[in-house]
């Protein structure tokens, strides 16, 4: 038995996919009131559960063999302090406190690239790179940091454990719609009409399920694993999407002290429209920062092969309309 929680998530609902086409038994821990379309059609045990109640895990694990836990806030926005804290760092320590008490043989752990501290332009980020609460930028970086210390300290009182640490997913099953599926159905519908320079590391989320069964498998206690692909520009980016679609692209580039201007108002401007953020200070900043990430070990000791984008935005373009969404 496996057990998964996060699994109505664009990486969760997807490694579930997976585990069920290897045969695998599934229970996937929802939290009250939550939308369970993305699991919709699929042969798994739902069990209500929240990772911010150590009871409710512990029930919920009961007879899981496996536990990978995804679960977990995302947030471009300032001001989620607290609630990052709550479910992002304090619900991983509930999940291992949960694990360490039953019969759980093994926790994988999704983690992410930005719980690294970011060295200097030029130097790669690889699993050596020190992970620090205090020296990373941003609120959701910081929670994601002291989250994956809180599953090296269950290592040390003898958990069972590996980690991995995805860069920026993309592909299709995007229920809920990821930053990158919202770039892309603003593309679609003609609503991109300038951008920004810059780049970021994108990888498909189709590979980076696979990579967390392969860290499973393979992976010995305490590692972990960085599951990214390649780095992209901006440009390069929407010349791909303009060569899937044969929608011309924006030709306008916004000056980057332009777009850090407008930035500042979008979180209110997002509190009076409910409208999703699509440039924040966060964004630019990671759009700017150092993004030479090596899979390397990954690739060494997993067999991690990741397909290339293109491939991961035509899907991803396929799965929308199929869906409905465009």
């Amino acid at each position: 038995m496996i057990a998964v929680t996060g699994a109505m998530g664009h990486i969760g609902n997807i490694l579930v996919r997976e585990l069920l086409a290897r045969g695998e038994e599934v229970r996937t821990i929802i939290p009250p009131s939550e939308d369970t379309i993305p699991l919709e059609g699929l042969r798994v045990e739902k069990v209500e559960g929240d990772i911010r109640d150590v009871d409710s895990l512990t029930r919920a694990f009961n007879g899981a063999d496996v536990v990978y836990h995804l679960a977990g806030i995302i947030s471009i926005l300032p001001g989620k302090t607290r609630l990052l804290h709550q479910v992002n760092v304090m619900g991983t320590r509930n999940v291992v406190q949960a694990c360490l008490g039953s019969s759980v043989r093994r926790l994988v752990y999704t983690s992410s690239i930005h719980a690294f501290v970011e060295p200097p332009h030029g130097t790669a980020i690889d699993e050596m790179t020190p992970i620090d609460p205090d020296r990373v930028i941003g609120e959701y970086a910081r929670s994601k940091a002291q989250a994956t210390l809180e599953v090296l300290n269950g290592i040390k009182n003898g958990l069972d454990a590996v980690m991995v640490f995805p860069s920026g997913v993309m592909g299709p099953s995007d229920f809920r719609l990821s930053e990158m599926g919202q770039l892309i159905v603003d593309f679609v519908r003609g609503k991109l009409k300038m951008y920004v320079d810059g780049a970021y590391d994108f990888v498909d989320v189709r590979d980076v399920a696979q990579g967390h069964i392969l860290a499973c498998e393979k992976g010995p206690v305490g590692e972990g694993y960085i599951l990214s692909n390649a780095r992209v520009t901006v440009r390069d980016l929407l010349s791909i999407l303009e060569e899937t679609t044969s929608i011309r692209a924006p030709s306008f580039k916004a000056p980057l002290w332009l777009a850090q201007f407008a930035a500042r108002f979008t979180p209110l401007y997002c509190a009076l429209t409910k409208a999703r953020p699509r440039v924040t200070t966060y964004s630019l900043y990671t759009l700017t920062a150092n993004c030479l990430i090596s899979n390397e070990k990954a690739r060494r000791q997993l067999g991690y092969s990741p397909r290339p984008i293109a491939e991961s935005i035509e899907d991803s373009i396929k799965w929308f309309k199929e869906a409905g969404r465009l």
